[in-house]
């Protein structure tokens, strides 16, 4: 499902406990996401709509990374 233009702001949250640092989300959104000490960490919690980031939330193997619209807390990435 394509969200980039239902919102003007995004929230990023990367539970690292949950993380085994496979990197494809790096790979995927290396504008977002990096790797700190092993683990895949947010560059910033707050950012714009962008489609590979929803992608890189989706691609995660332990569903780590959690995409929501700011204003509403709505989850847009993982899908379920």
């Amino acid at each position: 499902m394509n969200h980039t233009t239902e919102a003007t702001s995004w929230s990023v949250a990367v539970d690292r406990a949950a993380c085994i640092g496979t990197g494809v989300c790096v790979s995927t959104s290396p504008e977002h996401l990096e790797i700190r000490d092993g683990k895949a960490a947010a560059r910033a919690t707050e950012t714009g709509p962008a489609q590979y980031l929803l992608d890189a939330a989706d691609m995660c193997p332990m569903a780590a990374i959690t995409v929501t619209e700011t204003a509403t807390g709505r989850v847009l990435a993982p899908e379920e």
